[in-house]
């Protein structure tokens, strides 16, 4: 692991693989083993840990904040940055450039794309598909599983340039199209459409991307509130 910076006590587990100029902050465990590996073992230790796991892989340039935990089978390419406290779950791969905030959730079984803005305390379910260059504001929340808890888990797809505003929930299966806009606050139960703009509980079309983004101009020039 040459050029792997180390900001203290950290834990790299299996055949993880680590790339030059990443940054491990104090506490990280990258390759965590999957459950059912940790309860077949005759004991509880890392040694062991280190033992059972496949690894995972981190590329070049990534920052891991403090006690992040990445678990093994999770590929994340190069530039990726994530806050304090974010958990990776298995099977997850990351695009490059993107960031992850702190206290996020990635639940496993994740697709992430490339330069991808994840805001603090989002929670990210498995089979969840997010394209590239999608913002997710604070304490978005994704789900998968329309009547819980049930044996059927259907992710959200969530496409390329999306936007979605903080506190926001995202129910099973919808599909959140292209260059659309999801206002804060708002209870996505069905598909939006590329370019819209939602708002609401549940989330109705206002108004479409060209004029929130006439609007945006008009904010950053202190014009409007």
């Amino acid at each position: 692991m040459d050029g792997v910076l180390f900001e203290g006590e950290c834990f790299v587990l299996g055949s993880s693989r680590i790339g030059k100029g990443t940054v491990l902050g104090l506490g990280v465990i990258v390759g965590y083993p999957r459950y059912h590996k940790i309860k077949g073992l005759d004991g509880i230790s890392l040694d062991l840990y280190d033992e059972v796991s496949d690894g995972s892989l981190i590329g070049d340039n990534c920052f891991v904040r403090s006690y992040s935990v990445i678990y093994e089978g999770v590929s994340i390419s190069e530039g990726v940055k994530t806050g304090h406290h974010v958990l990776i779950r298995e099977d997850t791969v990351i695009g490059e450039g993107t960031l992850i905030g702190s206290n996020t959730i990635v639940d496993g079984r994740v697709k992430i794309g490339r330069n991808v803005s994840i805001q603090s305390g989002n929670y990210i379910p498995p089979e969840t598909v997010i394209g590239d260059n999608v913002f997710l504001g604070p304490f978005v929340v994704i789900t998968n599983d329309r009547y819980p808890p049930s044996k059927r888990l259907v992710g959200v797809t969530i496409e390329s340039g999306a936007v979605i505003g903080a506190n926001s929930t995202l129910i099973s299966g919808v599909c959140i199209g292209e260059n659309s806009v999801v206002a804060a606050g708002s209870v996505v139960t069905r598909d939006v459409e590329p370019g819209s703009v939602v708002a609401g509980v549940p989330a109705r079309k206002i108004s479409t991307v060209e004029e929130f983004n006439r609007k945006k101009i008009l904010y950053e020039r202190g014009e409007i509130l």
